[in-house]
């Protein structure tokens, strides 16, 4: 992955004038520390590892992705389902083995939970069994293989892994979308300087280059504001998932 998105970082060196360095932490949990620590300048989070890092220290979203499935900023979370399932809504759910992600992703576990908890089910006690698979291709392949009765996942990626062949799209079936999520925020250190941060901002706005906007699975950016995630941090909090793991 690091090799993979060197062009980036050069990209970005050249817009900024000077150096960087590229790094790519072990899990969510990682990017979180490494970023309220002061060792990181930037990070790429997801809306509930963003959340997470504002509880503990100062930091501040930039930008977020446009999404080319969508054209805005936009993606969803999804629960699915083995294609042959008797399971038919999210209700259906309660007493039933369930997939999630990591536990700090925010399509693959917050998302998921709250289409739970809105369907009468809190993940916490009223599943027959729940657990985290570390990743949203996993968990498309635990329920494509009927090993659980449900999974929480991130559209784009099961719309990739289906295009790319790695799911069956006829082994699953969509139980329930959520409402539009705001996209991955760049998030910035607090204590950067102010004309720092903007430079940043204006190198991912004037981004146009069709090989990295690809890389980087955008049709290109926008700002964001530290609102933008509010909701994310209330539901969160309502569900137990504002500690980084």
């Amino acid at each position: 992955m690091q090799a993979n998105y060197e062009p980036f970082g050069d990209y970005l060196s050249q817009n900024l004038g000077r150096p960087v360095e590229l790094t790519v932490p072990t899990s969510y949990g990682a990017v979180v520390e490494a970023m309220v620590n002061d060792e990181l300048d930037l990070a790429y989070f997801g809306g509930l590892t963003y959340v997470q890092a504002r509880e503990r220290g100062e930091v501040e979203p930039l930008v977020t992705e446009i999404n080319p499935r969508t054209h805005d900023t936009t993606y969803r979370s999804l629960i699915i389902a083995p294609a042959g399932s008797d399971v038919r809504e999210v209700s259906d759910l309660e007493g039933k083995d369930f997939a999630f992600g990591s536990a700090s992703s925010t399509s693959g576990s917050l998302y998921p939970a709250i289409m739970l908890q809105d369907a009468g089910i809190d993940y916490r006690t009223d599943l027959a069994n729940f657990n985290y698979t570390g990743g949203h291709d996993a968990t498309a392949q635990a329920v494509a293989n009927g090993q659980v009765d449900a999974g929480g996942l991130e559209d784009r990626i099961l719309y990739d892994l289906v295009d790319e062949g790695a799911v069956d799209e006829n082994a699953f079936r969509i139980v329930d979308e959520s409402e539009p999520i705001q996209g991955y925020p760049w998030v910035a250190r607090g204590a950067l300087p102010a004309d720092l941060k903007e430079r940043i901002v204006a190198a991912y706005l004037e981004l146009k280059d069709p090989a990295l906007l690809d890389l980087l699975r955008a049709e290109g950016y926008e700002r964001v504001r530290a609102e933008d995630y509010d909701f994310v941090e209330e539901r969160a909090r309502e569900l137990g998932l504002l500690t980084a793991k």
